[in-house]
């Protein structure tokens, strides 16, 4: 376990490593135990979550969150004063697809973190930005533990372009409404509404309204 934090450590401050590493690390077995499902780290982390933001009732956290259409689909979202996303990669998964979703949750999330097994850890330094969290998971006696080995940072990047495309299209329809500019609009798909609202209100205020309406939701799973 030391070993492979150290050598996550030492990735993230150098920022760079040989691709020889990364391939030692995805074709090596994990020390000290059997291998790592999502589930197994899915259920700790969602413990930590229900314990740090549990009582809050204007946090909510969700499952399987879709950005840019549905293109990827973050593991673990956490909805309140910002949003963060937690993306997991565990012993049965490989860092092939990470890349294209380090691009597209940058694009989304205030805060990101990434959540792995221990034989992806380098792997995964190399993968994300340096503002993105990594945190380490590996099996003990007395179940999963999970390590931080960097905390997450607010993200420098984000596109309204692409947060406004998290609301369905009626939501985007009644903001509009709301703000007194949906004239013209009412017919339209929601790629032009989704523009039109984005055009319409200044990149904070339409991270807040984002937020309240996915905290809004009631029949999340109904809709796509």
């Amino acid at each position: 376990m030391l070993g492979s934090i150290r050598a996550v450590r030492l990735a993230c401050r150098v920022g760079s490593a040989s691709r020889v590493t990364t391939g030692m690390a995805e074709k090596s077995g994990r020390a000290g135990g059997g291998r790592m499902n999502d589930s197994d780290i899915r259920a700790v982390l969602h413990s930590r979550l229900e314990a740090r933001h549990g009582g809050d009732p204007k946090t909510r956290i969700v499952d399987e969150l879709g950005v840019l259409m549905g293109d990827s689909r973050v593991d673990v979202a956490v909805i309140n004063g910002k949003l963060e996303g937690f993306e997991i990669k565990s012993d049965r998964d490989r860092l092939v697809r990470l890349p294209r979703q380090a691009d597209a949750y940058s694009q989304v999330f205030d805060r990101m973190t990434v959540v792995c097994c221990e034989r992806h850890a380098a792997g995964v330094a190399l993968c994300v930005p340096d503002w993105w969290g990594i945190e380490v998971a590996r099996s003990v006696n007395r179940g999963t533990r999970i390590v931080r080995v960097r905390s997450p940072h607010a993200n420098p990047g984000v596109e309204p372009g692409a947060v406004v495309q998290l609301l369905w299209r009626d939501e985007a329809l009644d903001e509009l409404e709301r703000i007194d500019r949906a004239d013209g609009l009412r017919s339209k798909p929601r790629e032009i509404l989704w523009e039109a609202l984005a055009d319409a209100l200044p990149p904070r205020t339409l991270r807040a309204v984002v937020r309240d309406r996915l905290r809004a939701r009631k029949d999340w799973r109904v809709r796509g």
